[in-house]
């Protein structure tokens, strides 16, 4: 009993006190080209966290823009436990029509990972959004594109921009996608839900620290071990994946801020997610979206799990061109659409137009009459 204490004193130990590194960590080895790219492509900005327990700390955060900034645009908020690289080739479909700008948020990517007593909340994470989109790209009009735990800061960053009354700035466009954003249907597995556990989450985390890192390979997975091992991400995910239980004490309010918005709205769902499947994505459209008076559409891709942006980028970025081009058709016309669009398709992968439910009475005007008996003709 006394040497299981004294392991879990010093597991935690060793969490309270490592060090949050630098975005610029000294003397990382990357064994990745692609993430050393993307590392070294990257500008910083501080930012002071808004959290009361975190007592004004400042961190580094990373981030990236591309193409022109005369372009319209987007923002992309990427989630949980990986970083603005999910977006790395969807954004070759939109850059050359599109100013794309993506952040690591702090824990995430290569942005400062503190640990210990941090507190890694959505509400922070929203508002240095906002101090992103104002402060250091100085937009006025943006396209807001979310994934994964970036739904949930995207949510409460929506909920703040609608309670704002003096903007400086207009959302142009809200788009979701794969996402724990109705936690009662998601399938959360053991190691995300480990890491609430004040004794096991520790446990878990050190384990997973001491596990060697991906060092050749696929050239992706090994650059995604490069981005989870700077500044020691697989730690900063004891504090990070809290977001959880945030999650659940906000999200009745969150989404309820989606039907009062007047942003139009694109909810894409990969329909092979077998962590938030999409029993979640329904739910979501039938009772927040469908009946809102504002242009929302809803789009499966038939081919795409957790990640439609890394599974099928070219096809995500053709739903977020025909939304952005005024494609999206009137609810009126969504008949016709679901007729015409199928011809399109000139992929399996390519995305399926749901449309809105409009539950009615069925009449068939100037037709023969059913009864019991037969059916009849009119005389």
């Amino acid at each position: 009993m006394i040497q299981r204490w004294l392991q879990r004193v010093t597991l935690w130990a060793a969490i309270l006190t490592a060090s949050s590194a630098s975005a610029q960590q000294d003397g990382f080895t990357f064994y990745s080209p692609l993430a050393e790219d993307w590392y070294r492509a990257a500008e910083t900005f501080e930012w002071t966290s808004t959290t009361e327990n975190n007592n004004d700390r400042t961190v580094q955060v990373s981030y990236r823009t591309f193409g022109s900034r005369s372009n319209p645009p987007i923002v992309l908020l990427h989630g949980y436990p990986t970083s603005s690289f999910d977006f790395r080739e969807m954004i070759e479909f939109l850059e050359d029509d599109y100013f794309v700008a993506t952040l690591d948020f702090p824990g995430f990517g290569f942005s400062d990972k503190p640990q210990g007593d941090y507190s890694y909340l959505l509400r922070d994470d929203a508002k240095l959004v906002d101090h992103f989109v104002q402060d250091i790209l100085g937009l006025t009009r943006f396209a807001l594109f979310t994934h994964d735990r970036g739904v949930s800061v995207g949510l409460a960053f929506l909920e703040d921009y609608l309670a704002n009354d003096s903007k400086t700035y207009v959302i142009t466009y809200h788009f979701l996608s794969n996402s724990g954003m109705f936690l009662p249907l998601a399938n959360l597995f053991p190691g995300q839900t480990v890491l609430l556990d004040p004794v096991r989450g520790p446990e878990a985390t050190a384990r997973n620290q001491a596990l060697p890192r991906r060092t050749e390979g696929n050239p992706v997975q090994v650059a995604y071990a490069d981005i989870q091992a700077f500044n020691d991400g697989i730690g900063a995910r004891l504090g990070v994946g809290k977001y959880l239980l945030e999650r659940v004490a906000n999200e009745y309010g969150w989404l309820a801020s989606l039907p009062e918005s007047q942003i139009p709205v694109a909810y894409i769902w990969g329909l092979l997610d077998t962590v938030n499947p999409v029993r979640i994505a329904n739910h979501v459209w039938s009772t927040y979206l469908n009946d809102r008076p504002a242009e929302s559409s809803f789009w499966y891709m038939p081919t795409a799990g957790h990640y439609p942006q890394r599974d099928e980028p070219e096809e995500v970025a053709k739903v977020v061109r025909l939304a952005l081009s005024g494609g999206v058709p009137s609810r009126e016309g969504e008949g016709a659409f679901m007729r015409s669009y199928p011809r399109s398709r000139t992929s399996p992968a390519a995305a399926i137009f749901v449309g809105h439910s409009d539950i009615k009475e069925m009449v068939f005007p100037g037709a023969v009459e059913y009864t019991p008996a037969g059916y009849v003709i009119p005389r």
